[in-house]
């Protein structure tokens, strides 16, 4: 899914009144687009020959509201010093770990981007077989342009780490995995090792990032998606995020956060996306809550997910309606501030 890193956000100051997560995901401010036109159902519904559902359009009908925004722009070194308008972010001296970057294109690409032009060490998780070609491009320079910060420098990423958050331990991992060339030449991949490594290597962490995802049968209808490939969703989707807070929990710094990816499968029918993966957002939705409580009252972490929006897909289209394919993931002090085009959340209640 791609996203789109900007040098600034747009917040409205108000109540909320949309929340992709309403359970999990309570944002400070979340409005729909200003002076936005209504999308007509009919044209939506008819092109993706899908029959209107009347109690889904009511949910977001829509209406002209303007709403007065402010600017914030991430605070990197070279900026620190100087007035920035709106709320001004500083996370010079926290170290981020972003599970589940392999290209300049997804989530954990614009996460760690904007982390980095609020001043935060970047370290990075790769899932393997997709190590070998990350780097290769990031050493040749192929992301040079999407590095680029708000003050004109590149983003640099301390350390890629590779990563397979399916496995815990070398005991977990088959044979068949240990003899594929795919993960050839790589070494202390799986979760716990990994944990391990950046221990050795920096000490400590202050923020996680779980962004990644996997469903071997997403494009199934759950009616015909088979048990191994739905308990693969959870896995990969859901467990890992179990998995990674608990070997990395020992590593971060107390008052630090973690935040993982949902999506509004989790509470509604959204057809195509099949495979056991709406169960398993559910699943990590309802994870997220224990790990908060857990965390909280153990390690003074806080732990949160937000609804990381649509694709290009009809189905993620008729779900999120006036959403722009344009979104943007940043921390504040360790609190998330997501864009979804012209819905935005302020997340500053995650405290």
């Amino acid at each position: 899914m791609p996203a789109t890193a900007a040098s600034s956000l747009q917040l409205a100051a108000g109540r909320p009144c949309i929340s992709s997560s309403r359970r999990v995901v309570t944002a400070g401010a979340a409005i729909l687009g200003a002076n936005s036109n209504a999308v007509s159902w009919t044209k939506l519904t008819s092109a993706c020959n899908i029959s209107p559902l009347e109690p889904f359009r009511r949910s977001f009908a829509s209406s002209s509201v303007k709403f007065k925004k402010v600017v914030t722009r991430a605070m990197s070194e070279s900026t620190e010093n100087k007035p920035v308008s709106g709320l001004p972010i500083n996370l010079k001296g926290k170290r981020a770990f972003i599970a589940g970057v392999a290209d300049d294109n997804g989530y954990g690409w614009a996460i760690a981007k904007s982390l980095a032009a609020a001043g935060a060490e970047i370290l990075v998780g790769t899932w393997v077989p997709a190590l070998n070609i990350f780097e290769t491009s990031l050493r040749r320079g192929k992301f040079n342009e999407s590095r680029v910060l708000p003050d004109g420098s590149l983003m640099e990423i301390a350390k890629v780490y590779p990563l397979d958050a399916v496995f815990d331990n070398p005991d977990d991992v088959p044979e068949d995995i240990k003899t594929n060339k795919r993960y050839a030449g790589s070494s202390n991949w799986t979760v716990s090792e990994v944990a391990e490594s950046v221990k050795q290597d920096f000490g400590s962490i202050d923020v996680l990032v779980h962004s990644l995802a996997n469903g071997p049968e997403v494009s199934k209808p759950l009616l015909e998606t088979s048990r191994d490939g739905y308990l693969a969703a959870l896995s990969a989707s859901s467990y890992s995020y179990v998995s990674l807070l608990k070997h990395f929990l020992p590593l971060m710094n107390p008052g630090g956060s973690s935040i993982s990816l949902t999506y509004i499968a989790s509470e509604r029918v959204i057809p195509g996306y099949g495979g056991g993966m709406s169960s398993a957002k559910a699943a990590l939705e309802s994870d997220t809550r224990v790990l908060s409580f857990e965390a909280g009252r153990k390690h003074k972490i806080r732990v949160n997910t937000i609804s990381a929006g649509m694709n290009d897909s009809c189905s993620y289209l008729l779900s999120t309606l006036l959403i722009s394919k344009e979104r943007f993931v940043f921390w504040n002090n360790l609190r998330i501030v997501a864009l979804f085009g012209s819905i935005t959340c302020n997340s500053n209640a995650f405290s």
